[in-house]
Parts: C-alpha cells; structure tokens; sequence
C-alpha cells in the first residue's frame, strides 16, 4: 500500500503554504524549500485549488494561501482529494460490494486497516502537521547551534 508522490507533495506543500500565516506564497518558493518540482507542484496545486484548500492570488504579491484554517482541514481530505480511495483492497471502498464476502477470511482484516487510516488521517489536521513541522525545524537548528557552540570550545 502506497501514498502517492501527489498526495505526498501535496501535503509539503500545503504545509508550507500553511506556514506562512496568511501571507501568499509563490509555488517557486515552496518548489524550492520543500526540493519539488515546480511543474508538478503547479498540477498539484491546480487539484488543492478546485478541492477549496487553497487559493490563488494574482499580481506582484501572488501566490497560494489556504482558503480556510488550518485547523479546518485534515489530512485525509487532503490526500482523498489528490489520491482518490485510500482503501487498502477494493473490498472496504464505500460504494463496493464484495462477492467473495462469505468466504473471505481477510475482510475484517481490511475494515480495520482502513478504518485506522481514516482515523489517522482524518484526525490530523494541516495545524497539527504546520505545528509538528516547526518543531523539527526548531529541534534541528538547535542541535546545530549546539554542534556549532561545542566545537567552538574544543
């Protein structure tokens, strides 16, 4: 089971564009802070925009920006936008009926892995990831600053 490059991506991407409090972010930036391809960030960024997660400002200051909170918005929705189903076997999608129901050993198996990745998903939010990302980058700026002090006094 896989998440795409697109849902991936996406994801970074919207992380970035959430991180600028508000402010327009250019798709040429976000390709360079993330190491993303600009062209297939503007595909990626044509599907966030006709879900409703983003939107366009056009001029000298243009960009992307969040079209809602980002405590408004979760993960799943996100990568169900991008990806479509994420259901591990076609069994468990919502509009699938099994024919091998009564004999099938894993269908149980299969609801649960799907139910724990919409639980997951749809229980983070684009706040929670801004908010997880900030604190990597807070821990690695200070392991380098302390890297950086200790060799100072070696």
């Amino acid at each position: 089971m896989w998440v795409s490059t697109k849902a991936q991506y996406g994801l970074r991407a919207m992380i970035e564009i959430g991180r600028q409090g508000g402010e327009a972010v250019p798709l040429k930036d976000v390709s360079e802070r993330q190491g993303l391809s600009q062209h297939y960030l503007e595909q990626i960024a044509s599907n966030l925009r006709r879900a409703g997660f983003i939107r366009s400002i056009r001029g000298a200051h243009g960009g992307y920006r969040l079209a809602r909170p980002a405590a408004e918005i979760n993960a799943y929705d996100v990568v169900t936008a991008l990806e479509g189903s994420i259901a591990p076997v076609q069994c468990v999608e919502d509009d699938h009926t099994c024919e091998s129901q009564n004999v099938c050993g894993t269908q149980d198996l299969w609801y649960r892995v799907d139910a724990a990745l919409r639980d997951v998903l749809g229980n983070t939010t684009l706040a929670d990831l801004i908010a997880d990302s900030e604190r990597q980058q807070h821990s690695r700026l200070v392991q380098i600053e302390g890297s950086y002090t200790g060799s100072v006094g070696s």
